[in-house]
């Protein structure tokens, strides 16, 4: 079986390169650990942890090309030039991924220096899912059915009236049915199709990357300064290192009702807008739209950029709710680029503990606005949730 899938050092979601840049010029001595979580509890066949190390070891062989360089050069002038010759330089190192299996259960885990471990996440997901489809000989839909589907959504999108970027490369069928849904997107997404979370992607077929930052951002400062300060101190560095650039905070670590606690006159001004990615969108939507008020800021004037398991009916029921009252985006995922004939896993990789400079591994959480996303242990959340007043 064909392991070397992955063929582009930057086949990996855009916030995964801006936090590192913010990791190295703030917390270059941190080290995080990440554990896989098989949510679905998928079976994995015989032999899968064999057939993933193969392709994890072959990522080691990974590098920035000139064109990728000048790419992000050009398109992202906020990515210092000292941290594109880092990027450079970097190369995967797989003895930081444990993979083990026990029958049909599979167990990743990494551990490292933050700066060095923080893109692995990503890849690792998206490899799990495409060498599962491959190990277990699930069939797909024809190369023109992915593209009539793609297109089909697009269009419909257009038609009702809002902007779309791509944001599924974690749980995506296959390398090959992701350059597909690219191409329909780029091809028949005039109007609505604004970009993708995909590096790689956004430069193969000419598009804008998007992305900021990620839960792990916050994850960290909680462990670095205390679960109270995380969200501030969060938004604090991110502002420090991007100067007003890579405006979209993330909203959800501790709860929304915490964050927007901290998240006071200046954060509100400073950033464009905000992501949802737990929860109920329309209640959200409220709560974002009373906070700007509340803080003297015209809604129409920001943004709220959408990201928890879209699909056609769930966005058309946010724009008729937000529609002239807010700006708003959709990140569109795993119902683009899985969407293929076998059914998506439901697996994450999450950081499980970080180990700030001179301190000792903390354990960390995110406590989301569903339960059933909460991840961490359980006695760590137990005391998040009790220090932040959280039922």
């Amino acid at each position: 079986m064909r392991t070397n899938i992955l063929t582009s050092i930057l086949d990996n979601d855009f916030y995964k390169f801006t936090m590192q840049q913010g990791v190295i010029t703030l917390f270059p001595y941190a080290k995080a650990r990440y554990a896989f979580i098989n949510r679905g509890k998928h079976s994995f066949p015989a032999g899968f942890a064999n057939i993933l190390r193969k392709a994890v070891d072959d990522m080691a062989l990974l590098q920035l090309s000139k064109q990728e360089k000048d790419f992000l050069r050009i398109t992202c002038p906020y990515l210092s030039p000292v941290y594109l010759d880092f990027l450079e330089g970097y190369r995967y190192d797989p003895s930081e991924v444990k993979i083990t299996q026990e029958r049909d259960q599979l167990h990743v885990s990494v551990e490292g220096a933050w700066y060095r471990t923080i893109l692995w996440e990503v890849p690792l997901m998206s490899l799990i899912c495409e060498l599962y489809y491959l190990s277990t000989n699930a069939d797909r839909i024809s190369d023109e059915a992915v593209m009539e589907r793609t297109r089909n959504k697009i269009e419909n999108y257009l038609h009702l009236g809002v902007t779309v970027a791509e944001f599924g490369t974690r749980r995506r069928h296959s390398s090959a049915v992701h350059h597909l849904v690219m191409k329909a997107l780029k091809e028949y997404g005039d109007g609505s199709f604004i970009g993708s979370s995909n590096v790689h992607m956004a430069m193969s077929y000419q598009t804008k990357p998007i992305g900021t930052h990620a839960h792990e951002w916050f994850m960290f400062h909680a462990a670095r300064y205390g679960v109270k300060l995380a969200n501030a101190l969060g938004l604090e560095h991110w502002t420090q290192v991007y100067r007003g650039d890579l405006g979209i905070a993330l909203s959800d670590t501790y709860t929304t009702e915490v964050f927007f606690k901290q998240f006071d006159k200046m954060f509100s001004k400073l950033f464009d807008g905000v992501r949802h990615d737990s929860g109920d969108p329309l209640l959200f939507a409220d709560k974002v739209i009373a906070h700007y008020q509340q803080m003297g800021i015209a809604p129409i004037t920001k943004s709220i950029i959408f990201s928890d398991a879209l699909n056609y009916d769930k966005v058309a029921r946010i724009a008729a709710h937000c529609r002239n009252r807010i700006g708003m985006s959709f990140g569109i995922g795993t119902s683009l680029t899985n969407d293929a004939g076998p059914a998506a896993l439901n697996i994450v990789i999450k950081m499980t503990a970080a180990c700030p400079e001179g301190e000792g591994w903390t354990p960390v959480v995110k406590l989301s606005d569903e339960h059933g996303k909460y991840t961490g242990d359980e006695q760590a959340i137990v005391l998040a949730k009790t220090i932040l007043e959280i039922d």
